[in-house]
């Protein structure tokens, strides 16, 4: 009976090793996915607003139909989700690049092209 016990003990410890690092696999993966989900959240609201920029007119401080002379925000070019760059800028279209934060570990960028209409996410994963 002692051994019948004993190897249940043993087999219940290695059913409980796999779940627990089924479980942190898990894990890590839909952290990856939340970190990639926040940036292009981040890169859409950028574009957004240099729509409105570009829509604004220039007597009230926007780009009277051009993104020329458009920034990010001092206050927004560095978030908890990463750091964000205007990688090119037409004046008809605006390229912006998210990338996550250096202690995060993720290589990926997202690449966010904006037009006066549209506003489009790319990711490099």
């Amino acid at each position: 009976m002692g051994q019948q016990q004993l190897l249940l003990i043993v087999l219940g410890v290695i059913i409980v090793g796999i779940a627990v690092v089924v479980g942190i696999n898990v894990f890590t993966a839909q952290s990856e996915e939340s970190a990639k989900d926040a940036i292009v959240s981040d890169c859409t609201t950028l574009g957004a607003m240099a729509q409105q920029y570009y829509r604004k007119p220039s007597a009230m401080g926007g780009g009277d139909n051009s993104f020329t002379g458009w920034t990010i925000p001092a206050n927004l070019d560095t978030t908890a989700n990463g750091t964000y760059a205007i990688t090119a800028n037409t004046g008809t279209t605006v390229t912006i690049t998210g990338t996550p934060l250096t202690g995060s570990g993720y290589s990926w960028t997202v690449t966010t092209t904006v037009t006066p209409n549209a506003v489009n996410s790319v990711g490099s994963w």
